[in-house]
């Protein structure tokens, strides 16, 4: 086996040597069979680090680099071949690798920041305003273009509200992971993206829609971003402001698709603005823990037993019960609405004033789904049977047409009681104008006559 591995080297010398350098191609050679013993690897070396080195000498700077056995020998090892144009298209790949993952990651971000699926509920309330506020016929395009500005707004508030308080929190187990208190996007990058997309939503709003609507959404963003969210740290009727912000986009949609503000416009906004104290302070009452350790001023944090919160969340279901009987009665939906509304609105207050009577996590916890369920279910009964400008126009002329039935036989009793009147003069009876005291009874009254 020695001589074997000694002549075998010697012939790789030979045809190295032999070879033209003109011609020669740059062969790397490594040959490890199986079972050669260390001494022979040893004796090999100094014959194969000098073929290394000759081969390599005679290697051209263009060839491409090829690694194993030359077909003369008649022996396979393993090839590889690396050109240029290969080398580029594999930058070029992990290039546009790169930029995937970093689109990816920087979506992600964004995604985050906005509150994305928050967001997307205030565009369906909005869309919702701007359908019931356009009457027979709906503006598809319009209401497209309501929701992609109302959309960047809200993602705005939300994006400002996480960069005013990245330090509540990473105190927060719920909310520490958010892109900024974990690090993955910075506090400049994060405004600058809250400041474009407000920005551009309201100009969405005020070009596509109308200024109301663009002016609507501002001043939410401001209210939202600069008033709520310090508010939160500050006392606990940031509740109460955060439910009138809740409430403006229903509104934004109406003046979007109608131009004005009527009192029509005002069953969507309250019904929003009394679902969310429930919703909050079942939320607050689950989260009490974190909202303490964030530094929040939530008003179920002052309330040891939980039985405030509840009598709070308790009557403002209750003020939820006319909504659907107003909806009807100012033409705005059919009576179907009034009876379902009712019932929905009955069932999140059976589970309030369950909470109200034991002010349990599992209770508070059941009051919280049951408002999850209640808005979309409340706005598509709105949808469902609302009315449009041609029955409300039908209903408004039919009420008309009764008001004026009563008011022609008003005036029809009045003019028949008068020709009786009239009659009765003529023959002779004279009807009495006063009355007046004889004595000696002056408790009894004494008719007094005109002509007498």
């Amino acid at each position: 086996m020695w001589r074997n591995s000694r002549s075998f080297s010697s012939k790789l010398r030979s045809s190295s040597s032999s070879s033209n350098p003109s011609t020669t191609t740059s062969i790397f050679t490594f040959y490890h069979p199986i079972g050669v013993a260390q001494p022979c690897l040893r004796a090999l070396y100094p014959y194969t680090s000098s073929l290394f080195s000759s081969l390599s000498l005679s290697a051209s700077s263009s060839d491409p680099i090829r690694l194993g056995f030359s077909n003369s020998h008649g022996v396979r090892g393993f090839s590889s071949v690396a050109d240029p144009s290969s080398l580029a298209s594999s930058s070029v790949v992990s290039r546009a690798r790169e930029a995937v993952n970093l689109s990816r990651h920087y979506g992600r971000c964004y995604w985050e920041l906005s509150k994305a699926r928050l967001s997307m509920l205030v565009v369906a309330t909005s869309g919702t305003g701007f359908v019931l506020g356009s009457g027979s016929t709906v503006d598809l395009g319009g209401l497209c273009w309501t929701c992609a500005g109302t959309m960047m707004v809200a993602a705005s508030a939300n994006s400002l509200n996480q960069v005013f308080e990245i330090k509540n929190d990473a105190k927060m187990k719920r909310t520490h992971r958010r892109p900024l208190p974990s690090g993955r996007i910075t506090i400049p990058h994060a405004a600058t993206w809250a400041t474009s997309v407000g920005l551009i939503g309201t100009a969405m709003l005020a070009t596509k829609a109308n200024i109301l609507a663009a002016g609507l959404a501002a001043s939410n963003l401001i209210l939202y971003a600069f008033v709520y969210t310090p508010l939160k740290q500050i006392h606990p009727v940031n509740t109460w402001v955060g439910a009138i912000v809740g409430a403006i986009p229903p509104l934004l949609g109406w003046a979007a698709a109608s131009g004005q503000i009527s009192l029509n416009a005002m069953i969507l906004p309250a019904a929003l603005y009394f679902w969310q104290i429930p919703h909050f302070m079942a939320l607050a009452y689950l989260c009490r823990d974190d909202y303490a350790a964030g530094g929040y001023k939530m008003y179920s944090l002052a309330d040891a037993t939980g039985q405030r919160t509840a009598a709070v969340a308790l009557r403002n279901c209750l003020y939820l019960i006319p909504l659907g009987y107003l909806a009807y009665d100012w033409g705005i939906t059919s009576g179907w609405f009034c009876l379902e509304s009712s019932i929905l609105t009955l069932a999140i207050t059976a589970t309030a004033f369950s909470f109200y009577r034991h002010c349990t996590m599992q209770k508070a916890r059941r009051m919280f789904h049951a408002s999850l369920l209640h808005l979309p279910v409340f706005m598509s009964g709105l949808l469902f049977h609302r009315l449009s400008d041609n029955k409300q126009t039908m209903k408004e002329d039919s009420s008309k047409r009764m008001l004026d039935d009563l008011v022609q036989d008003d005036r029809y009793n009045a003019e028949k009681i008068k020709t009786e009147h009239s009659r009765g003069v003529a023959q002779g009876r004279r009807p009495p104008v006063a009355y007046a005291s004889v004595a000696p009874f002056p408790f009894l009254p004494v008719p007094v006559y005109a002509d007498s």
